[in-house]
Order: structure tokens, then C-alpha cells, then sequence
């Protein structure tokens, strides 16, 4: 939000009933992106051949539309809400599973003691990454290498974020993370695990934890989020390989992450550590860890032109399968709402492995098949 102009319509509602007297401010606000390009990507499958495209998913920023608001109760206390709803410009679908909000969709009270909220909602392991990873949900980010990562909310959640002092600590807990209403996933390769089921509460859960710092020139973070498994779960490592099987309440699919940032005047540098343990139901790989890390940075040439870099490599170390990314973007503000950019990536895979440099859909190479994208967009906020 704090990246999207925003256009704010102020509207007054009455409260009747004896407990409320008088009129009250209401806020609500309409914003969304449009972000989009031509994308072109060597390698994009095991034959070998190349593809230029229209990504299906993003470009810098994921497409979207929203309403959010607030509304005074008194006491410093305050009724928010969001729905936010994610969308492909190529073809108009809707994303995140065909979902009307897919993105965001909840309600909830903030005040002094913090925010509690109900729906679906992001895991805190977004708020946590999103100072250091300021690349962000970009089609060469960290989520090119684990697209989960630009895709950690999940359904039926109640969640709670306090700030103080720069401290700022947070809790979410699912009841079902992913009832999908198209059968398709709400994280790519995570399967749908709707819960509810009596007698197993456990059973597609998910929890996460944040505990973050920032100052006025650094900040560090940490965040933990897992994913129980249930009916119809699965991870999946995104190296190539066959997904696993989460199909019991009993396995898990979890992430830690540490990241932290630091800003020079027009220079800004973040490194994040993503740690992940899938134990699954698998009999030939019941479990299997992976360490991605990534170092990002950013100069500001101008208030209108910037420059990002990062690499990130990513180690699993049970299937022998390893990958390193590069990435180059240049992002020019043509006004306060609307930019263009230009980026490329060149990924390397190692002999087992079939990483995909590019979140922006079905791309993915043959084992031990490096791959390059190029991509040519424009981003315009409201």
C-alpha cells in the first residue's frame, strides 16, 4: 500500500441504538495496480526452446484492485477492512485460484492494544521479508525460486500486529488455509487443504509468528510460518522434481526466515536467509530441507530513476539440487503514478536440478538447463 497512490473518498454514516450517538467519519479508499510487459525467456522448457510472452503473473508489481477502509469507534479504538482483488491484465482472469479477493479479504478492530482482523490475510512472514526484499514480488525475485513466497497468505485466518517503538510483533493462525473455490492452488504447488474437518482441528492449519526492528537507517526481521498438512496437500519444491505429499494433519511444510536491510543516503543493501523443512508423507522422501539466500541491492539515481541488483542461490541438500540467480532492473517514474522498466535475469541450474527464473508462469527447463529472461514493462497505480 505504502507504494500505491490512492484515491480517498470520505463518506459520513449515522449510528443509531442507544450504545452510539452522533456521526462518525468513514474512509474509504480505492487503489489498485495495472503492471505488465513482453516478456522473453530462453530455455523455457527440457526441449530447449525459447518463448516470448505476456507473463500470466506480474512484471514488477502483481496486478490488482482494492478497497480498504476505517471507521472511528472512540477511545482510539477502529473498525478496518480490505478487499483486495488480484487479476491477470493479459487476459483479465482473476488469479490466486479464481478467487473475487484472492489477495486480501478481511475485517477487524485496531486501537492502542493493536490489530486484530478475520479472513484471509497475508502469513507475517510477508510483513517480515518486505524491508529487506525490496526487489519485492518482481518475475525475477525471490519468488522465482520459491513462489510461495509472493504467494504467503492463507484462507480463514484470524491475525494480530502490534507496532511500538519500532518493534513490531505479529501472530496469525488459519483454520484452513487453501479452500480454493476453482480446485486450483492458492500457493503454487501447495495443493488446497480446505480444513474444517471434525475431530482433526490440526488438519490443514497454518501459523506463522513476526518479530521485527527497524530503525530510521536499518532493520532486521524474523518471522516463522508452517503449514500442516491435510486433504489434498503438497509442496512443492519448485527444482523440477515431483511435488510431496502432505496428506496428513501430522506432516509438515514450514520457513524461517532472518533477513535485514541498511540505507546510505541514495544506497540501500538487504540480505534474507529463507530456511525451509518439508517432513512429508512421502515413504522415498519423507523429508527435505532447503536454504535460499539472497543479497539485494539499490541506488537511487534520481527521484525518477532507480536501479536494483540482486543474486540469490538456493541448496537443497537431500535431492542434490542447487540453483544461483542474477538480476539487473532499471525503473524510470514517468509520473507520480506511472513508470516503465526494463530488467534481465540469467539463472544456473546444477546437474539434478530445474529451477525457473521467471514466476511469470509455466517455464520450466531441464535438469541442469540455465535459463535467461528479459522482460519490458509499464506499471500504472490509482
Amino acid at each position: 500500500m505504502n507504494r500505491i497512490a490512492a484515491i480517498t473518498v470520505a463518506t459520513v454514516a449515522t449510528f443509531a441504538g442507544a450504545w452510539c450517538t452522533g456521526a462518525h467519519a468513514q474512509s474509504v479508499t480505492l487503489y489498485g495496480i495495472v503492471d505488465t510487459g513482453v516478456e522473453y525467456l530462453r530455455n523455457a522448457n527440457a526441449a530447449g526452446n525459447s518463448l516470448v510472452r505476456m507473463p500470466g503473473n506480474t512484471g514488477e508489481l502483481p496486478s490488482r484492485w482494492g478497497l480498504t477502509g476505517s471507521e472511528p469507534l472512540g477511545g482510539g479504538y477502529k473498525t478496518v477492512f480490505t478487499l483486495e482483488s488480484g487479476f491477470t491484465p493479459g487476459t483479465g482472469g482473476l488469479g490466486q485460484g479464481g478467487r473475487l479477493f484472492g489477495r486480501q479479504a478481511f475485517v477487524g478492530i485496531d486501537g492502542p492494544l493493536g490489530a486484530l482482523t478475520f479472513g484471509r490475510q497475508y502469513s507475517m512472514l510477508v510483513w517480515a521479508l518486505a524491508p529487506a526484499d525490496f526487489i519485492g514480488p518482481d518475475i525475477y525475485g525471490t519468488a522465482s525460486l520459491d513462489p510461495w513466497i509472493a504467494n504467503a497468505r492463507s484462507d480463514n485466518t484470524v491475525a494480530y500486529r502490534k507496532s511500538f517503538n519500532g518493534l513490531n510483533v505479529g501472530a496469525s493462525y488459519s483454520f484452513g488455509r487453501d479452500a480454493s473455490p476453482a480446485g486450483g492452488s492458492n500457493s503454487p504447488g501447495q495443493g488446497t487443504c480446505a480444513g474444517g474437518i471434525a475431530g482433526n482441528n490440526e488438519a490443514c492449519a497454518e501459523w506463522s509468528l513476526m518479530l521485527q526492528y527497524d530503525a530510521k537507517a536499518w532493520g532486521v526481521s524474523a518471522a516463522y510460518d508452517r503449514q500442516d498438512g491435510g486433504p489434498g496437500g503438497a509442496a512443492n519444491l519448485f527444482n523440477g522434481l515431483a511435488p510431496l505429499a502432505l496428506t496428513q494433519s501430522g506432516n509438515r511444510d514450514s520457513r524461517l526466515l532472518l533477513d535485514a536491510y541498511v540505507k546510505f543516503d541514495k544506497l540501500m543493501f538487504g540480505a534474507v536467509w529463507l530456511n525451509r523443512r518439508v517432513d512429508s508423507a512421502s515413504a522415498s522422501t519423507p523429508g527435505t530441507t532447503s536454504n535460499q539466500f539472497a543479497l539485494e541491492a539499490q541506488y537511487k539515481l534520481s527521484p525518477a530513476m532507480v536501479f536494483d541488483a540482486m543474486v540469490q542461490h538456493v541448496i537443497n541438500g537431500q535431492q542434490d539440487t542447487r540453483a544461483t540467480a542474477e538480476m539487473v532492473r532499471a525503473t524510470y517514474a514517468l509520473s507520480l503514478r506511472t513508470a516503465v522498466y526494463a530488467q534481465v535475469a540469467v539463472l544456473q541450474n546444477s546437474a539434478e536440478a530445474a529451477y525457473s527464473v521467471s514466476s511469470g508462469g509455466a517455464s520450466t527447463p531441464g535438469k541442469g538447463m540455465g535459463q535467461v529472461g528479459t522482460m519490458l514493462g509499464i506499471r500504472h497505480s490509482f
